[in-house]
């Protein structure tokens, strides 16, 4: 709990001080007196006016946004002398550059955090796919597992190299969610022959983009020995009398050939709500056994399905996955961009109502998001930052009134019109932004209760 709090924190008060910062920087190269920055709401924590700035920084005590305070001639009067100074006196193109300044410094974080995950190399499971989900797009396109996809394309694109699971993941998700066939290359087993699969993803319902998606794809992991692992002392595998390091070769009539299908099977073992006992083959320290196992019936959202209290599979094969300088870099612009467009084709889907509200995630996801990835090590922090930084630079440029994209369009009004939006229209459209807004989050804080408690 302390970690997913800390990891929060130390997120959110870096993107938003880095948004912030943008709107900062780019307001004093325009010539803007800025009289305050904060990071954070309430009550000043910490405040400090470095000599001959004028400039005051601020860290409030709520570090739920922050703000930066200019000059202006709305907000307060302003001397003659420093009328030039005031941002609303300064030209269209440069009030545009500083609004637009926040979003964009946070797609140039998430730039720089790609490219820093890029270059410092990362451990990823190899591209080997598991047996594909019965019924499954990956099972009716031919895949059997223990294939390795060395190649991959979206549509009628280019095929490009798959350095890993994790290449291979993002690709079926964008596929999956935009609608897009996904072509993989692949060598069923070293030696053989390349063949090329074809993954129709037409058929995949996507308005919910949930846990399930990957489940209808039919490709969940990368393939892993069908061993146990740990066993759990009170579960269904202890009382059948299996133990860690146990290869499973047969469950029933089933051959078994990896971890993925071996979860599969264990799932599949109940009729109804009951739970069905079978006879497994395993091999023990190099002999063969058979055992009579019973396992535990666990009810799920829309089923109940089969658990046996232990560990299923063995660690993947990884790869460690390092890019050059230039590559790198270059890489982590791509991903901010692919990120970018998804995220806007999800929100865009979600308003025509292709997609549904459930995708909307608020502060208790992201928290709980956190501290998981602050728990796997530095480099998936990295990556759940670069991500959530992209999230917020995209959605400040929505034309919202209440954010930055909102006063992106009156500046886009005013450069074609020629004059400002009046002030009765500017407050008609702050209020329905504010109350646009407020649905928003409110729907998001619904979902994270949901998930997170439900």
């Amino acid at each position: 709990m302390l970690l997913t709090i800390v990891a929060f924190i130390v997120a959110l008060g870096l993107l938003i001080a880095v948004h912030e910062y943008g709107h900062y920087r780019v307001a004093v190269a325009c010539g803007v007196k800025v009289l305050r920055f904060s990071v954070g709401f309430g009550n000043p924590l910490l405040r400090w006016q470095p000599k001959g700035s004028p400039t005051e920084f601020v860290l409030g005590a709520f570090p739920l946004g922050g703000y930066v305070r200019m000059l202006d001639e709305r907000e307060a009067p302003v001397a003659p002398e420093e009328r030039h100074l005031a941002f609303n006196t300064q030209p269209l193109r440069s009030r545009a550059a500083i609004v637009a300044a926040g979003p964009i410094a946070n797609l140039l974080l998430a730039v720089l955090l790609y490219s820093i995950v890029n270059w410092n190399g990362v451990e990823e499971p190899k591209a080997v796919v598991a047996s594909p989900v019965a019924g499954s797009v990956a099972q009716n396109a031919g895949l059997r597992g223990g294939e390795l996809v060395e190649q991959a394309a979206l549509g009628s694109d280019e095929m490009e190299p798959v350095r890993s699971f994790e290449d291979l993941r993002w690709l079926l998700t964008r596929g999956a969610l935009e609608g897009v066939n996904v072509r993989l290359s692949v060598q069923p087993q070293p030696g053989a022959a390349h063949r090329e699969v074809l993954l129709d993803m037409s058929v995949i319902d996507t308005r919910e983009a949930d846990a399930q998606l990957f489940r209808k794809i039919g490709i969940l992991g990368p393939w892993t020995r069908p061993v146990l692992g740990e066993v759990m002392p009170d579960g269904a595998a202890a009382r059948a009398g299996l133990r860690e390091g146990d290869l499973v070769q047969r469950i029933g009539t089933q051959d078994v050939v990896d971890g993925q299908q071996l979860r599969e099977l264990i799932r599949q073992s109940v009729r109804g709500t009951q739970p069905l006992a079978q006879p497994w083959r395993i091999e023990r320290s190099g002999q063969a056994l058979t055992v009579d196992v019973l396992p535990d019936a666990k009810p799920e959202p829309g089923a109940t399905v089969g658990r046996i209290g232990a560990y299923v599979g063995a660690p993947p094969e990884f790869v460690t996955v390092e890019y050059g300088l230039f590559e790198g870099a270059w890489s982590g612009v791509v991903k901010t961009w692919d990120v970018s467009i998804l995220t806007l084709r999800m929100m865009g889907r979600m308003l025509i109502g292709e997609a549904s509200l459930k995708n909307l995630s608020g502060p208790l996801t992201i928290a709980d998001y956190a501290g998981r990835s602050a728990s796997m090590g530095l480099t998936q922090y990295l990556i759940f930052l670069a991500l959530i930084s992209v999230s917020l630079g995209v959605l400040n440029l929505l034309p919202l009134p209440v954010l930055d994209g909102g006063h992106l369009m009156y500046y886009l009004w005013e450069g074609v019109t020629g004059r400002g939006v009046s002030d009765a229209w500017m407050e008609r459209l702050q209020r329905g932004g504010v109350a646009v807004l407020l649905l928003m989050m409110s729907i998001a804080l619904f979902n994270d209760i949901t998930r997170l408690f439900g």
